[in-house]
């Protein structure tokens, strides 16, 4: 039987959908503070999609004391000291912009409040605490720095965005990053570094404010440096303004930085068993419950469900912790490098020299340098937290099988890349392309885009695709293992004409 509410939303939007039940116990927006309200005045007008999408969310409809009222499993908050002036209204524009104005150099005068522009980890620590910190051990996290702070990661940098000029000797240098290319290629999702670089007047209707102006801005990516000196943008997952846990367990969410070539998770999931679950099925699921249960909210896993949220059986007991460190649950390291490897221990992987001096946790060679590594016990343990996800809808004997092949294609995958390595490192050896041994690029040349391509692309669909156990032809065909090998043919045989060339030329 229909509910008012029920009969409500069919008459207005023709279903009832899961989930909904909840967000009609909680239509009725909860008290707003008078500060809030008084930006909502002019900015109900000026900016209607972010005051919409805020009264969408579950900041105007629940106070931090409602929320705190929820069993423990069921809560969404994990701070339990938030000022008592918070606790008993909406999370609105005031609670956030305004908070910790002091921490923030892009705080400026506003209408009679000191506001800041770009909200931070930290101040969204006040009531999602455990969050915030899990967050911050999270590779996810130093992803700015990770890329910035490595000198080899740079080279590959410039080797893409950098203008090429042609020299007199033949050869190709790239040089120069520029800022703004910058922030729209890699810091897309790695994140830019946000400063002050002044103020600027802007006229509006309710008269001319000095705003400041703030370099490396918009951004949203994971690795972002905040005003405040905190790391990460809690909007990479959670968009603005409406800051929705469906949202971000949807792989379109994930989509955005996932997708590929070099990091090709979304689509290599969307074509394998479970994203064809998903795509047939999941507007029947249910993407806002807290916990997640297996089989009653959700069919088959997202990219969420593996990675970070908390999962229990029907009868409530706890299948996975919710979790914002994504390394909890991952044993291998198994896109973005060389060779696939156990996971850092420190997020901060700028901090990595193998024993050839190179910023790797690998040599060229494919030796792990384990100083920096997490051990075999710790690897065994998050293997066993991820293969506990599994479990809930798999037996033992089709996890273990599904492990064995993962590993073996790990194995498989690294030595192919040390064999395309052998080559490159012959060229460089005998001077035909210029490499690290010179002091030089290992990115900016024919020969190293050939056996760079080979694992940044084609290595990492073929161990996503295992890992994600399928993704149709992307482990074969599909920029998979056909074309590791191709790019091993291509190398070899670019190396013997340069050889056949020099041989020539000597010869005349």
């Amino acid at each position: 039987m229909l509910t008012a509410g029920g009969l409500f939303a069919v008459l207005c939007f023709g279903i009832v959908v899961p989930g909904q039940a909840l967000e009609e116990k909680n239509a009725e927006e909860a008290p707003v503070s008078g500060d809030s309200s008084q930006c909502l005045a002019c900015h109900e007008a000026l900016h209607p999609g972010i005051v919409e999408g805020w009264r969408k969310s579950r900041h105007a409809r629940r106070t931090p004391a409602q929320a705190l009222e929820e069993s423990e499993l069921a809560r969404r908050i994990s701070s339990e000291d938030i000022p008592e002036e918070l606790m008993n209204n909406a999370v609105g524009c005031a609670e956030c912009h305004t908070m910790r104005p002091e921490a923030h150099a892009d705080t400026f005068e506003h209408a009679g409040f000191d506001v800041h522009i770009v909200v931070s980890p930290d101040d969204c620590e006040t009531c999602h605490r455990t969050e915030r910190q899990q967050y911050s051990e999270n590779l996810m996290a130093h992803a700015y720095g990770n890329l910035e702070n490595n000198p080899l990661y740079q080279q590959l940098v410039i080797s893409v965005n950098g203008i090429p000029e042609r020299k007199e000797d033949g050869r190709v240098e790239f040089s120069g990053n520029d800022p703004q290319t910058y922030a729209e290629s890699c810091l897309y999702c790695h994140g830019t570094k946000l400063s002050v670089s002044g103020t600027k007047a802007r006229e509006t209707d309710y008269g001319t404010f000095d705003v400041p102006v703030i370099d490396g801005w918009p951004n949203q990516g994971s690795g972002r440096v905040n005003l405040d000196g905190s790391l990460g943008s809690c909007t990479a997952c959670h968009t603005r303004h409406k800051f929705s846990i469906e949202e971000a367990r949807s792989p379109s969410t994930c989509r955005e930085c996932h997708e590929g070539p070099d990091v090709p998770a979304y689509k290599i999931y969307m074509n394998s068993k479970h994203g064809g679950i998903y795509s047939s099925g999941h507007k029947d699921w249910d993407f806002s419950a807290v916990p997640w249960t297996v089989g009653e909210d959700f069919r088959s896993p997202t990219c969420a469900t593996c990675h970070a949220s908390l999962l229990t059986t029907p009868d409530g007991t706890v299948v996975a912790e919710r979790t914002h460190a994504m390394k909890e649950r991952l044993p291998w390291r198994i896109f973005g490098l060389i060779y696939a490897h156990p996971q850092p221990v420190n997020p901060d992987t700028s901090i990595i020299v193998n024993e050839q001096g190179i910023h790797l946790p690998t040599t060229l060679d494919g030796d792990f340098a384990m100083e920096y590594l997490i051990d075999e016990k710790e690897q065994a343990a998050r293997t066993e937290t991820m293969q506990s996800v599994c479990r809930s809808c798999h037996g033992d004997n089709w996890v273990d099988g599904h492990w064995a092949r993962f590993e073996n294609t790990i194995r498989q995958t690294n030595a192919q890349t040390l064999a395309a390595t052998r080559l490159i490192s012959e060229a460089w050896k005998e001077g035909y392309n210029r490499g690290p041994e010179q002091g030089e690029s290992p990115f900016d040349e024919h020969g190293e885009r050939i056996w760079s391509g080979l694992w940044l692309f084609s290595a990492n669909h073929v161990r996503f695709a295992s890992a994600m156990a399928g993704g149709g032809d992307y482990g074969v065909f599909a920029d998979g293992r056909y074309h590791m090998t191709d790019r091993y043919l291509e190398l070899h045989d670019w190396l013997e004409t340069q050889r056949k060339l020099s041989e020539t030329a000597e010869a005349k």
